[in-house]
C-alpha cells in the first residue's frame, strides 16, 4: 500500500485525522520529528485515537534517517504549494511515500530544490491553502483509487 509521511507536524488533531486516514486505507504513517506535541497529549487523544496502538506509526528522528530507510524501488513524492505539477498527473504505485510538511512552514525549500521532479501540488485558488489533514486525504485517496483500479480490487468496496 502507500505511506504517508509527516515532517515535523505541529497540530495534534491534524496528525490524528491523518492517522485515521492511514488506518482506514491500510497506509503506513511515518512521523518525522521533532513533533510539535507529545504523542500522549490530551489533544491528540481527543482527535479520536482509540486505534493508535493498532496504527503503529513509524517514528523518525530526522528526514535523513527516514530517507535512508526508503527502499530503492519506492518513490518519494513531496507535496507542496510551490510547484505546478498536480498530484493527479502521477500514476501512484504500491510502496510510494507521500511527504507533507508542517502546518505553518510546509516542506523546507532546500528539500524541494534538491528534488524538483518529485514535487506535486493540489491546485487551489491563489492565496489559499488547505488544512494538512484535508490535503493528505485528497492525495492518499487518489492513490488508493488508482491502486484499486489497477488491481481490480474490491478491498475498499
Amino acid at each position: 500500500m502507500l505511506n504517508v509521511v509527516l515532517l515535523r507536524p505541529e497540530i495534534p488533531p491534524n496528525t490524528g485525522n491523518i492517522g485515521r486516514l492511514c488506518h482506514a486505507t491500510g497506509a503506513t504513517l511515518h512521523l518525522i520529528g521533532p513533533l510539535g506535541f507529545s504523542l500522549g497529549e490530551k489533544a491528540l487523544r481527543r482527535a479520536g485515537l482509540d486505534y493508535w496502538q493498532d496504527l503503529a506509526p513509524v517514528l523518525w528522528d530526522s528526514y535523513e534517517d527516514f530517507r535512508a530507510s526508503v527502499p530503492p524501488s519506492s518513490r518519494v513524492w513531496l507535496l507542496t504549494t510551490k510547484c505546478e505539477r498536480p498530484y493527479w498527473d502521477v500514476s501512484f504505485q504500491a510502496g510510494d511515500y507521500l511527504v507533507f510538511g508542517s502546518e505553518t512552514r510546509g516542506l523546507p525549500e532546500s528539500l524541494l530544490q534538491a528534488h524538483p521532479d518529485d514535487c506535486l501540488t493540489i491546485p487551489q485558488v491563489a492565496g489559499r491553502s488547505l488544512n494538512l489533514s484535508t490535503a493528505a486525504g485528497i492525495v492518499l485517496y487518489e492513490g488508493v483509487r488508482q491502486l484499486s483500479s489497477a488491481h481490480q480490487s474490491d478491498t475498499f468496496a
